[in-house]
């Protein structure tokens, strides 16, 4: 996201409640936190669907045993992954 002065940061995007168009954009989080952007409203919830996306899609790779994160070091012997996944024999 970026502030009006240009100041970009990143914004969880779990914790949105609402975007409203005021006519700058301003994102309301669940704690009552507000946040004016430069972004419009449909750029936010691209933004948002693009993420969801991604966790979608890595967790698909994880269950497949086809993810290996980008540029990280592979942990246990080349096996990473959040949650362990059950062999196939336990599914």
């Amino acid at each position: 996201m970026t502030r009006l002065n240009g100041e970009q940061f990143a914004l969880n995007p779990d914790l949105i409640e609402r975007v409203e168009a005021h006519p700058d954009t301003v994102v309301h989080l669940v704690d009552g936190t507000r946040y004016v952007v430069t972004e419009t409203v449909d750029d936010v919830l691209r933004e948002i669907l693009e993420y969801r996306a991604g966790i979608l899609a890595t967790s698909y790779e994880m269950d497949r045993g086809e993810y290996r994160p980008a540029g990280g070091p592979q942990i246990l012997a080349g096996v990473s992954s959040v949650v362990p996944f059950p062999g196939p024999e336990e599914r």
